[in-house]
């Protein structure tokens, strides 16, 4: 009867070993490069093939097939490309990890950055971080010095007791006296008055009249006209007013009996002469065309034609051509626009 040593059994478990070695592609080889380089060439597929299979760049592919590690990124990436490599050539991912693991064990290294990519990092930022803190420096170290020298800073002088006490002896004691109140200021906001432009230089009142307006409205000097003793002939009894113009001939004359207004407009509408008149002042009417004479009351104003009186006014508005009826005459000329504003 032979000895049972036992060797049977662990002689039946490295055959199961082995032939699981067999049945299995990914422990078939050396390495796991190896094993799935193995199984890529039993597909027919190229490393580019299977670059654009996985997503994997070829390079990765090739160094993982010859298991060069240093070519690869950290551990964990590399885990992913075992786990899509196999996945692409139809084996089980997580046992190709297993083996990976097995081949290559863990190992207390940092984890390295992903090869090629660019360090996007801003350096205008290291810059301005920098400046930044140089500034907070400045500034804190400014305060510290500030504090330092007003510590170390002599006191101000002071007078002594003393003299305090003599100063205040001295003072003058009972009610103080103020002075006289200064006058308001100038208002210096108030604007000039306004002179209308092209009136006559300035009189006695600053407005190019020689006397106040009279107002049309106070009667009190006012009489009642006797037409039997007005003057025959025009004699001037105060201010006489004209056209302004020299080259503007003159025939009929209008002289206020009693303080009137009197308003001298062309055809067209444009004022000639506009004022308030008072007792004995004249105007002399230019001899132009389509000139209308209004009144606030035609008895208030006498005509002379030629210097010889023709009554008082028709009407409260009358054309000036029709006062102008001596055959000597001067003719009517067209009437142009007014070279003087209003009175």
């Amino acid at each position: 009867m032979p000895l049972d040593t036992g060797f049977g059994e662990l002689d039946a478990l490295q055959d199961d070993d082995a032939r699981a070695s067999v049945d299995d592609p990914l422990q078939a080889h050396a390495s796991l490069g190896e094993a799935l380089r193995a199984l890529r060439l039993d597909r027919g597929l190229t490393l580019e093939e299977l670059a654009e299979k996985t997503r994997v760049r070829r390079a990765y592919l090739e160094a993982l097939e010859e298991m060069r590690l240093d070519a690869l990124p950290s551990r964990p990436f590399t885990i992913g490309y075992v786990r899509a490599y196999a996945l692409a050539v139809g084996v089980d991912p997580e046992a190709a990890v297993e083996r990976f693991k097995a081949d290559e064990p863990v190992l207390d290294e940092p984890l390295r950055a992903p090869i090629g990519v660019p360090d996007e990092r801003d350096p205008r930022i290291a810059a301005f971080i920098a400046g930044a803190i140089v500034i907070v420096a400045a500034i804190v170290l400014w305060n510290v010095a500030q504090r330092a020298m007003n510590a170390s800073a002599p006191p101000p002088p002071m007078a002594s007791q003393e003299t305090a006490w003599k100063l205040l002896s001295q003072a003058p004691t009972g009610p103080v006296k103020l002075g006289d109140p200064l006058p308001a200021p100038v208002e210096s906001t108030t604007p000039p008055p306004y002179e209308t432009p092209g009136l006559a230089e300035a009189g006695a009142d600053g407005m190019g009249n020689l006397a106040p307006p009279a107002n049309i409205n106070d009667t009190s000097n006012d009489v009642p006209v006797d037409l039997s003793t007005l003057p025959a002939v025009f004699t001037p009894k105060g201010k006489v007013y004209d056209a302004g113009n020299p080259q503007l001939t003159s025939v009929v004359t209008l002289q206020a009996l009693n303080g009137a207004a009197l308003i001298v407009r062309g055809g067209d509408g444009s004022v000639y002469f506009a004022r308030q008149l008072a007792k004995g002042e004249a105007y002399r009417v230019p001899q132009l065309a389509g000139l209308i004479i209004d009144v606030s009351d035609p008895q208030d104003f006498q005509v002379f034609v030629a210097g010889r009186s023709k009554g008082v006014l028709p009407a409260r508005q009358v054309l000036a051509s029709k006062l102008a009826v001596e055959p000597a005459a001067t003719p009517l000329v067209s009437a142009p626009r007014p070279t003087t504003p209003a009175g």
